[in-house]
């Protein structure tokens, strides 16, 4: 028989199917960034199947686009599949070549297997645990060697009933999350070390279009820590899409601070300073709310009391994605979207000019407000932003 059969991707949704009228807007947001990843391929078309996306495309496109495809947010599942004609015959045949091609590739006398059905359409005769049975007793008639085994297969061949059938064995995790674009826009503060890049990630994960601002202290800081912060968001891109990343010297601010305020009180009042720039140019960009990589206890400016004295220097909304998360937690996702190997390259960050010996950790606003008098913070913070500097990757 010559099966009529073509190869496509199925792309399976997560929260998105759970957003009832709201729906369409998060699949058309998820569909332009499917076409934003896949625009280098020649032949790329998707389309919509009963609550599924499928990509068409070359067939020899197939791989490459599922590993670009499966970083898009939104996403759950990614899937290389077969569309046939929507009837039992056709349907068992591809099910039965599938099983016979498995079976030769492992070199096996004996294969176990599984059908697993889903009928979207309600209007196919058959119900999901029928066609399941039929199509298991028909690749069991026609291949020998198959044996059904339901709790651990080492075959499994999923059958989705749409507008179409759709017959696939692999399926390939997604990122998950919400598409970039849903929720708004997210100013990240981009150090350089382990834990910015995993909260602009996750928040990326959420929805959140993200831009990232990255103070450093030139000359005393090196040129090379900025190219390491432009390679963490080259690689964030991967996730995100295009990030616009802003860069302030922090250097004349923290001279300042040495000068005119107490040792101890260094570290929070630059924060504080890092967050009144960040507020500023959030304004300015149309940016909802900032991101930081904090988790509460892992340096001194973190505590609830430098936290709090942080927030306090700022009205806009802030995130910290990472805020209960352990240290090997947070160092496992880095590895995972690729931004560790490149977070733990020995460059300095404006954080450690001008460290102090023993940092408040327990610091009180009104002394801290009290210290701030004897500078003149909106003169300080006008400077460094006009000073500022974007860098837009292509």
């Amino acid at each position: 028989m010559n099966l009529k059969k073509d190869k496509l991707i199925s792309v399976s949704f997560g929260e998105i199917a759970l957003k009832g009228g709201n729906r369409g807007y998060f699949e058309h947001q998820l569909i332009n960034k499917i076409k934003s990843v896949t625009k280098e391929f020649s032949r790329v078309n998707i389309y919509k199947d009963q609550g599924k996306l499928y990509i068409e495309s070359d067939e020899s496109d197939i791989d490459p686009i599922i590993r670009k495809v499966r970083n898009v947010f939104g996403i759950v599942y990614i899937s290389p599949c077969y569309r046939v004609e929507k009837n039992m015959e056709s349907i068992g045949n591809l099910a039965a070549q599938i099983a016979r091609e498995k079976k030769e590739d492992l070199g096996k006398e004996e294969l176990s297997f599984k059908i697993e059905s889903k009928r979207a359409d309600k209007n196919f005769p058959l119900k999901s645990p029928e066609i399941s049975r039929e199509i298991g007793g028909f690749v069991l008639k026609n291949i020998d060697g198959m044996k059904v085994d339901v709790h651990n297969p080492e075959l499994k061949i999923n059958i989705d009933i749409r507008t179409n059938a759709y017959i696939y064995i692999e399926r390939f995790a997604g990122r998950g999350g919400l598409p970039i674009g849903t929720n708004g826009k997210g100013l990240l503060l981009l150090s350089g070390g382990i834990d910015s890049p995993v909260a602009g990630f996750m928040m990326a994960k959420r929805g959140v279009e993200l831009s990232a601002l990255h103070f450093h202290s030139y000359p005393f800081t090196s040129e090379r820590a900025e190219e390491k912060v432009k390679r963490l968001a080259g690689t964030l891109e991967d996730y995100c899409g295009n990030i616009k990343l802003y860069k302030i010297n922090l250097l004349n601010i923290q001279k300042e601070i040495r000068k005119n305020c107490p040792e101890d009180e260094m570290t929070i009042i630059s924060r504080r300073f890092m967050m009144r720039i960040s507020e500023y140019i959030a304004k300015e960009m149309g940016i909802n709310c900032l991101i930081t990589g904090e988790s509460l206890g892992q340096v001194a400016s973190q505590t609830i009391e430098g936290l709090t004295v942080t927030n306090a220097s700022v009205n806009i909304p802030v995130f910290r994605p990472l805020i209960g998360m352990d240290k090997t937690d947070i160092i496992d996702i880095s590895k995972d979207i690729g931004t560790f190997e490149i977070s733990i390259e020995p460059f300095e960050d404006c954080c450690t000019v001008f460290l102090p010996k023993h940092p408040v950790t327990k610091p009180r606003i009104e002394d801290i407000e009290n210290s701030e008098r004897n500078l003149n913070i909106e003169e300080l913070v006008n400077s460094a932003v006009k000073e500022m500097e974007i860098i837009e990757f292509k």
